[in-house]
């Protein structure tokens, strides 16, 4: 029997840890909701929880060798799974600062873990497609979560009728495998350097490219967390979508988009970088535009399918060519603080989400605009100086 490649089992761990986010980060915005929070204290509890969770990828960065990095995501795995549990027995309480606080440990967990996975990875191999894999496995699996929540919602399963709170629990068994899973791979033994007196972020910022990618990212996070941080919330309340029809929705649009980010990773990115980042940023700008000056819902449907569809695509040219830039001694470090700054753009657009939502629909998409003006602007200008300094290169 062939063995299965540690990579491949990282990859595994990643696609049952990405069932357990879809089935049930799909449905947490509106198991709040059923426990009677309203929706500017959801905005509030998921821009907290998105937050701290830089303190503690922080913590990883200051604290976490890659050489340690196994155990401690196994250790963050199994108090995930015991906080899970703990939010279950909540469910349908009035205990709302341990919900609030459960929550939040929730997010921290499951952050610090999406954050910490690529760079497990890059003690194995390390290139372009490999990072294309680790997002295309999040994604798939992710939607394969949000396919078995799409099922079994609202329905008795052996006389047990299945609630976001049961969802919840069927989400903490492929949790359990996930955590199994980890525990089976075996990473190699990384030489690390003892004195590190150039601290990461004078490394990140000797790189002017680097510097301008991070910057990038962080716009581009806001201005997608502003329009789209509270997707289930803007479907069943806005459009008016059942749980079902909204989550059937979300499902039916992320695997097409997985294969739109499959295809377009082997036979449709362009040679031209910037026609590819005007397909992945230029259409959803004007997307968002006409959304915003229409104020039609059916526009604006639109607007949000399309953002979707292509939110997988072109990650290899988006962000993989500016992460593999990184010597593998810089890996974790680096994609922790790529992370804490991606965070800390989502915490604030979904903080703006919250916002704009009690002002009204359209407002989401005419802020979100607002930002991309900025993120493809600097899209463009990294594409040339990378073209720069590969004809200073040659």
């Amino acid at each position: 029997m062939k063995k299965i490649k540690d990579e491949n089992k990282i990859l595994m761990m990643l696609a049952f840890f990405s069932i357990s986010i879809g089935l049930w980060g799909n449905f947490r915005q509106l198991w709040l909701q059923d426990n009677n929070f309203s929706i500017t204290q959801i905005s509030n509890i998921i821009s907290i929880g998105t937050f701290i969770s830089v303190i503690g990828i922080a913590l990883i960065v200051k604290y976490v060798t890659l050489n340690k990095l196994k155990k401690t995501l196994t250790f963050i795995l199994i108090t995930k799974f015991i906080n899970m549990l703990v939010l279950y027995y909540l469910n349908g309480t009035s205990q709302t600062e341990l919900i609030n606080l459960s929550i939040v440990i929730d997010i921290i967990m499951e952050y610090i873990i999406i954050t910490s996975i690529y760079p497990l990875i890059t003690t194995i191999v390390k290139s372009d497609t490999i990072y294309s894999k680790r997002k295309l496995t999040e994604y798939l699996f992710r939607d394969i979560g949000i396919l078995f929540g799409g099922i079994f919602i609202g329905k008795s399963i052996a006389g047990v009728f299945v609630n976001y709170n049961i969802c919840l629990i069927i989400s903490n068994i492929f949790l359990v495998i996930s955590i199994i899973t980890m525990m089976n791979i075996k990473i190699n033994h990384i030489e690390e350097r003892q004195n590190k007196k150039d601290s990461m972020l004078k490394y990140i910022f000797k790189s002017k490219i680097l510097s301008l990618y991070l910057l990038d990212m962080f716009i581009g996070t806001i201005a997608m967390s502003t329009a789209l941080g509270l997707k289930m919330l803007t479907l069943t309340n806005y459009f008016t979508f059942s749980d079902n029809v909204a989550t059937n929705y979300l499902l039916v649009i992320g695997l097409i988009a997985d294969g739109i980010g499959i295809l377009a990773l082997k036979y449709l990115t362009p040679k031209n970088d910037y026609l590819t980042i005007t397909i992945k940023f230029g259409i959803r700008f004007i997307g968002y535009v006409i959304a915003f000056i229409s104020n039609n819902l059916n526009v604006i449907l639109i607007a949000i399918t399309w953002s979707l569809l292509i939110s997988t695509a072109y990650e290899n040219i988006c962000d993989g060519v500016y992460i593999n830039r990184i010597k593998n001694e810089h890996q974790l470090s680096f994609a922790n603080i790529r992370y804490i700054i991606r965070f800390l753009g989502e915490a604030i657009g979904v903080f703006f989400c919250g916002v704009m939502y009690e002002m009204g629909l359209k407002y989401m998409f005419g802020l979100s605009a607002i930002f991309m003006i900025f993120q493809i602007g600097l899209a463009y200008y990294l594409i040339h100086l990378r073209r720069v300094e590969k004809i200073q290169n040659e």
